[in-house]
């Protein structure tokens, strides 16, 4: 059957920017406009290399998030990943997790936005944090793209007044004497020894864990193999950028007792070497790069929470409700749950004190995700196929684990039990609300069923729609593939079957050096022959063999159509088939193989693909129904425009953009595959294909 999936999916509108702005705008708030005082009355001036050590830290977790995000880009991201490697109960207590400390964090980052309005304005702080929650409540429901918009606004005004502020500082420090000031503000450097320093390392790790939120709206990102790392990586050394020269310049400026005790340090240490600014110019651009910082958070904050209770609704670990997508493609219901939750938090509770208590348990999800790396790839799932992977396997796992682990006894005895209860609660539910209705098991059965055990296949079929979705990757040579394949055109009425499988292993089996009689049993291992039904009069037959080879494609077309018995066939009724394609690849390519299945799926899915394919006129038609039109293009030879310059030369001799390649060669209604040697004369029409820059100068050629 064709790969297909009905639930609705959120829209990809998202680029590597809006990755960025994303992840860089939920780790500036608390981290650097609150906490750096309270921070180095804990280790003193070694604070800014605490801020330093925490961001490398946390490199392992978001290598290993980058990589599962690639290969699971799907709302909910922490939520759906660990379901889906670990299983629904663990899913269920990361899903409630990873909702409540969004829900803290973003509320009390609103909490931190309303305190520095009250800086020119005499407002009530709790009443705008509300106002402000339902605000950025309703930009989320009205369009991913029109709340990172706004969020990309806040995130460019943050860093410029940031960077700005920076140049600024360290333009005053130069103009000191910088070993005096080492000697007076620097010493001692570590103020309570190792374990105050380690202590500090701890309190200001949770300043990142905004970088990984990013993950959970990954279903709506362009192209996530390339811009969720791309967009996490530049955000990463961003934020160290600026917490580590922020902290270092406040600590080289304020008095150490005096830094000790501020809960705005950043505008106290502005007022220093600001001072050249007119009037309270320098405190104004403060304090619109904290309410910048602290509205990207919250705003960030919704976006990314509301994607948890929309992947669980569709998991039925929660009501189905919370699943729906609105008419503006964003999910409504549970944009209004999670900005109801914060409301309700901001009214009833203290929102800071209930914020921290959330810090052990983001970094028991980021142990849980550095294991989910480790379960994916011990799994040995064929379809698991991450644009990104993680260098250094599994030691950078092992190190997050263990970082995650040491760091969470470093959050103080409260935080942890509070970690036990929201536990308690998300395992108490899942047996209450889903057990019993859902029939999944998660990556960690496939580490079983190596020992003997069981294996969840279903999971294997949900990741082969995420292959498919995902498609092709830039190297993959598909369009190379396709031009190379030979071309089946049945014209006998009387053929089989089994007849048409002996005529792809003659083909095949020269192309990639085997047996004819190894490769024909090969396909029979892997199907009996069957072909997968992909529906709509096409099927599917592969094999992977363990030799070295380039993947190799045979074609074939059945105008007449052939009817085929349902033993070639897995769970399939009797079927006509017009189309039928055999792939061979090595086994040392086998994602790239599943990729050329899906994606050769995805084409015979279209509507009319078999009509089309039908009434192709000949085999070179055939193989342009295949391949992708921004990779490839049809040229005239004519002496009226740009291609005249090719008219009696060889192909080797044309030098085309990059590296395309001509494919094909129509002349006088006959099919060539060309050689070096071939000339080309007017009237010649070539199939080229390359990359789409290239084939974009190649349609230039059309011009007169």
């Amino acid at each position: 059957m064709p790969i297909l999936d009905k639930t609705k999916k959120l829209k990809k509108q998202l680029g590597a920017f809006d990755v960025f702005a994303i992840a860089t705008g939920a780790m500036f708030s608390s981290g650097l406009f609150l906490l750096p005082g309270i921070a180095a009355g804990e280790t003193g001036p070694s604070v800014f290399l605490a801020y330093l050590v925490s961001g490398l830290l946390v490199l392992p977790t978001m290598l290993s998030k980058a990589e599962l995000a690639t290969a699971f880009p799907r709302a909910g991201g922490t939520y759906y990943i660990i379901d889906r490697t670990l299983g629904p109960l663990m899913g269920s207590i990361g899903g409630f997790g990873s909702w409540f400390s969004l829900v803290f964090k973003s509320a009390f980052a609103l909490i931190g936005m309303g305190a520095y309005i009250s800086i020119f304005f005499e407002v009530p702080i709790t009443p705008v944090a509300v106002i402000l929650t339902i605000a950025f409540g309703a930009l989320n429901i009205f369009g991913a793209k029109e709340t990172t918009k706004v969020q990309n606004i806040l995130v460019l005004t943050l860093i410029s007044i940031m960077a700005f502020y920076l140049v600024q500082g360290f333009s005053y420090l130069f103009s000191m004497d910088i070993l005096d000031i080492h000697r007076k503000q620097f010493t001692p450097f570590f103020a309570n020894g190792a374990q105050g320093f380690f202590g500090t390392v701890g309190m200001v790790f949770v300043s990142y864990a905004g970088l990984t939120k990013v993950v959970s709206v990954a279903e709506e990102v362009e192209d996530p193999d390339r811009n969720i790392p791309r967009g996490m990586f530049l955000s990463i050394i961003t934020a160290i950028t600026v917490y580590v020269a922020g902290v270092y310049l406040m600590t080289a400026v304020l008095e150490p007792e005096a830094f000790r005790q501020d809960l705005t340090p950043v505008a106290t240490a502005g007022e220093i070497f600001l001072t050249w600014l007119p009037g309270d110019t320098g405190l104004i651009l403060i304090v619109i790069a904290a309410i910048s910082a602290f509205a990207s958070t919250g705003n960030a904050g919704i976006m990314s929470a509301s994607r948890f209770p929309l992947a669980m609704a569709r998991d039925k670990l929660l009501h189905p409700k919370l699943s729906e997508i609105g008419k503006f493609d964003t999910p409504m219901v549970s944009i209004v749950a999670t900005t109801g939750m914060m409301v309700f938090l901001l009214l009833v509770f203290n929102v800071e004190e209930v914020a921290k208590l959330a810090s052990a348990f983001k970094l028991l999800l980021f142990g849980l995700l550095n294991l989910a790396v480790i379960v994916m790839r011990e799994s040995q799932i064929k379809e698991y196929d991450p644009g990104y992977t993680s260098p250094f396997y599994p030691w950078i796992q092992m190190i997050g684990m263990v970082t995650s682990g040491l760091l969470i006894f470093e959050m103080g005895l409260v935080s942890i039990l509070f970690t036990v209860a929201v536990t308690i609660l998300s395992v108490a539910w899942y047996y209450y609300y889903a057990y019993g209705k859902i029939d999944r098991q998660g990556a960690i059965f496939h580490v079983h069923e190596r020992l003997g055990q069981y294996k969840d296949r279903g999971l294997e079929h949900e990741m082969r729609r995420i292959m498919q979705e995902k498609g092709l990757r830039e190297e993959d040579p598909y369009e190379l593939v396709i031009s190379k394949a030979a071309v089946l055109d049945v014209k006998d009425p009387a053929i089989t079957y089994k007849d048409i499988v002996k005529h792809a292993c003659r083909n095949l089996a020269t192309k990639v050096d085997v047996d004819e009689d190894k490769l024909f049993q090969a396909f029979d291992k892997m199907s009996d022959f069957g072909a997968i039904s992909l529906g709509k009069g096409a099927a599917l037959n592969h094999t992977r063999l363990d030799i070295e080879a380039k993947p190799e494609l045979f074609i074939v077309r059945i105008k007449h159509g052939l009817s085929v018995e349902s033993r070639y066939f897995k769970n399939q009724k009797k079927s006509e088939l017009h189309a039928i394609f055999f792939l061979v690849s090595s086994e040392k390519y086998s994602t790239q193989h599943l990729r050329f299945l899906a994606h050769i799926a995805e084409m015979i899915d279209q509507d009319h693909f078999l009509q089309h394919w039908i009434d192709a006129k000949d085999e070179g038609a055939l193989r342009e129904m295949l391949l992708r039109d921004e990779r490839f293009i049809t040229l005239t030879i004519d002496s009226a425009n740009k291609t005249k310059d090719m008219i009696g030369k060889k192909i080797h001799e044309i030098e085309l953009p990059g590296e395309s390649l001509i494919a094909i060669l129509r002349r006088e209604g006959n099919i060539n595959i060309p050689h070096g040697n071939t000339v080309i004369q007017e009237g010649d029409k070539l199939s080229i294909i390359g990359e789409v820059e290239d084939i974009e100068r190649i349609r230039e050629m059309k011009e007169n």
